[in-house]
C-alpha cells in the first residue's frame, strides 16, 4: 500500500521539543530486544557517518544499511525495510530530501533528517518530502534518539489509520455488493410475481374463451413457450391482449 506521508511544518518536532520526548520504558528491554529497530544511516561524510552508527548501536538498534547518497538510501532502504532512516540532508548524486520523498511516497519507514541547518525554508521542504522529525548538527542523544522514537510513532499511527480506511472501504464496498445482489434478487422475484400474475390471466382468458381445462391452459401455455421459443411472459401479454380485446368488445357491444 503507497501513500504519501506528509506532516505540517508546524508539526515537525523542534529540538526543545526532541529533548523532551519520552524515552522507552525500561521494562520494555526484553521486547525490543526481540525486535530491534532496525536502521539505514544516510550520510555522506563518513566520519559524522560513523559516529552516528557507533551512537545508533550503543543504544540498541541495528544498522543495517550505510550510505553515501540519496540514490544508495533509497536502494538501501527498498532492500531492508527498516524501522527508520536517518537522512542527512546535503548528500550527492541526490539530494536528502529528494530521497526522503521517494521513501516515503513508497510509504517504506520513517525518515528523520539530519542537517546542520535549522532554517524554517529547509524544515518544510523536508516536512513536504515526508520527513517526520528532524535534527540538527551535532548529532547528540538527547536529540536524536527521542526524534527516532517519535517518527516510528507517527509511522505506525498513520499507517493504522490508513489500514482502518481500507478495511472500512472494504467492508462498505462489500455491503455494496450485498445490497446490488439482494436488489437483483429483489427486481427478480417483482418480474417472476408479475409473470404469474399474467400467466394466471391468459390462463383464465384461455379457459374461457377456448374452453380449456385450467390444467390444459397452464400446459397448452407452457408447451407453446418452450416450442416457439417465446417467454411466458411475452406469450401471456398477446393471449391477453387478443381475447381481451375480444372481451372488450363484447362488452361495448351490450
Amino acid at each position: 500500500m503507497a501513500a504519501e506521508k506528509t506532516t505540517e511544518p508546524d508539526e515537525v518536532l523542534t529540538d526543545e521539543e526532541l529533548q523532551a520526548a519520552a524515552a522507552p520504558e525500561p521494562d520494555s528491554a526484553n521486547n525490543n530486544e526481540a525486535h530491534k529497530r532496525t536502521v539505514v544511516v544516510a550520510e555522506d561524510e563518513s566520519v559524522n557517518r560513523m559516529d552516528l552508527v557507533a551512537m545508533l548501536e550503543d543504544n540498541g538498534y541495528e544498522v543495517v544499511g550505510e550510505a553515501a547518497n540519496g540514490e544508495e538510501a533509497v536502494e538501501l532502504t527498498r532492500k531492508f525495510r527498516p524501522s527508520v532512516v536517518c537522512m542527512d540532508v546535503k548528500m550527492p548524486r541526490m539530494d536528502g530530501i529528494e530521497a526522503a520523498g521517494i521513501i516515503c511516497d513508497e510509504n517504506i519507514a520513517p525518515v528523520v533528517m539530519l542537517t546542520a541547518f535549522s532554517q524554517s525554508d529547509l524544515v518544510k521542504k523536508a516536512t513536504g518530502a515526508g520527513a517526520m522529525a528532524y535534527v540538527t548538527k551535532p548529532y547528540e542523544e538527547s536529540k536524536l534518539l527521542p526524534a527516532l522514537e517519535v517518527a516510528m510513532g507517527r509511522f505506525a499511527e498513520i499507517n493504522d489509520l490508513l489500514d482502518n480506511v481500507e478495511r472500512s472501504e472494504s467492508k462498505l464496498q462489500e455491503t455494496e455488493e450485498q445490497l446490488k445482489k439482494a436488489e437483483e434478487q429483489l427486481k427478480k422475484a417483482e418480474e417472476t410475481l408479475e409473470e404469474r400474475k399474467l400467466v394466471d390471466r391468459a390462463k383464465g382468458l384461455l379457459m374461457d374463451k377456448a374452453d380449456f381445462s385450467e390444467q390444459g391452459a397452464f400446459r397448452w401455455i407452457q408447451k407453446t413457450s418452450m416450442d416457439q421459443r417465446i417467454p411466458k411472459k411475452r406469450l401471456a401479454m398477446a393471449i391477453i391482449a387478443k381475447y381481451g380485446e375480444q372481451k372488450s368488445e363484447a362488452e361495448d357491444a351490450r
